[in-house]
């Protein structure tokens, strides 16, 4: 299996993990340096799987099939999750599954979500609670979202060739303070949403940022709303002190959060690392996704305190939502979802010549033409995932 080309390839680590390929008291290194997480000496590694709502069932059953051509080591453990938890417990996430998934190795989600279960009854369960819930339970408060176009796709994005070449960020988003866990409150008349973040909160998303940029071009964007919101205010100034602190060595900027979102149309290639709270993150992160021609193309990860073989699994998904309109049409794009496999061999399990190979067949097989609908062409699921594998040995 070949080692994949830059395209795909994100290097990160937690400031408070051990360097990767060191072993620690709960994980192994191999002699080729595959390093496994949580994981006792001859054990198969647990993951989760959570095929979510909409098309998520239909990209899991390609992401399964890959990762057993890649390995039979895997064990799997499918849990129902978001809407479809909902239809059947009456919640998005049970304690059952929480459960399940704090003991695994690493979490793989599908999607989650659809009209179906939209509501604006505010005691009402919703998908996305489940999501939530997760993030927080699990304790994953930083969200990866590495950006690049492929340049077999340069002509499918929204934007010119011109303006996308040599775009390669990564959106480092806070993923369990902000408004999205504030207070909520709703009367008859009115109703509000607390943005409340800690100042440990900020300070430890700003050091994974940080971090990342020494392992690329060493320039973070930090972005904020500082000119009207006081945990913005906040934000700067202790992204500030942590960069004074240690980081001397990284460029930083602050960019105003509206600014930010125009910046990336007009000049996607100037950014390295963007750093922001939940809610910007949320946004900017899916417009960022378009720059590669289709959100379908995206992977994401998200990860707690420790990395790679800390007790901590990391929960790894596409940035693409359900789409409930093209479900059980056999026509979903499952790329993004191979992606995510490969950032969690990468970053859940510390495999990462594996992780390498699946981002090579992915590359690969787009060189050769693959295109689903979503990217212009009219490949199915099917036949993306034959390519995809076909290419693994490639």
């Amino acid at each position: 299996m070949g080692r994949a080309p830059m395209a795909w390839r994100l290097s990160v680590t937690l400031s408070v993990s051990a360097a990767r390929g060191h072993p620690s008291a709960e994980g192994t290194a191999s002699p080729g340096g595959r390093r496994r997480h949580r994981i006792a000496f001859g054990a198969m590694p647990t993951i989760v799987t959570l095929p979510g709502d909409g098309i998520g069932p239909e990209i899991m059953a390609p992401a399964l099939e890959l990762l057993r051509t890649i390995s039979e080591e895997f064990s799997f453990e499918e849990h129902v999750f978001g809407g479809a938890a909902i239809d059947v417990h009456g919640t998005a996430l049970t304690d059952e599954t929480l459960a399940a998934c704090k003991q695994a190795d690493a979490v793989l989600l599908a999607a989650v979500g659809g009209p179906r279960w939209d509501t604006t009854d505010p005691g009402a369960p919703r998908p996305e609670q489940g999501l939530l819930g997760l993030r927080k339970g699990m304790g994953l408060f930083a969200n990866l979202r590495p950006v690049r176009p492929v340049p077999a796709l340069y002509d499918a994005s929204p934007l010119k060739r011109e303006r996308i070449e040599g775009t390669d960020l990564l959106v480092v988003r806070e993923l369990t303070g902000g408004i999205y866990f504030g207070k909520k409150t709703r009367t008859a008349r009115s109703a509000s949403d607390l943005c409340e973040y800690s100042v440990d909160e900020v300070d430890r998303i700003a050091r994974v940022a940080f971090d990342a940029a020494r392992t690329r071009r060493k320039k973070v964007a930090s972005v904020d709303k500082a000119n009207v919101l006081e945990t913005s205010r906040q934000w700067r100034e202790v992204v500030h002190i942590v960069h004074r602190a240690k980081y001397n060595d990284i460029e930083l900027t602050d960019v105003l959060v509206d600014n930010c979102a125009m910046q990336l149309v007009a000049r996607p290639s100037e950014f390295d690392v963007i750093v922001t709270e939940n809610l910007f993150g949320d946004i900017l992160s899916d417009e960022a996704a378009m720059i590669t021609g289709s959100i379908g193309m995206l992977p994401s990860a998200s990860l707690g305190e420790g990395g790679v073989g800390s007790n901590t699994p990391g929960l790894f998904e596409p940035v693409h939502g359900s789409a409930p309109d093209i479900a059980g049409t056999g026509t979903a794009n499952p790329l993004a979802m191979f992606l995510s496999v490969a950032m969690m061999l990468r970053h859940g399990l510390g495999w990462e010549s594996e992780a390498a190979a699946v981002e090579s067949a992915v590359d690969r097989a787009l060189d050769a033409g693959l295109r689903t609908r979503d990217l212009g062409g009219e490949a199915t699921t099917a036949e993306a995932t034959r390519a995809v594998i076909d290419n693994l040995d490639g």
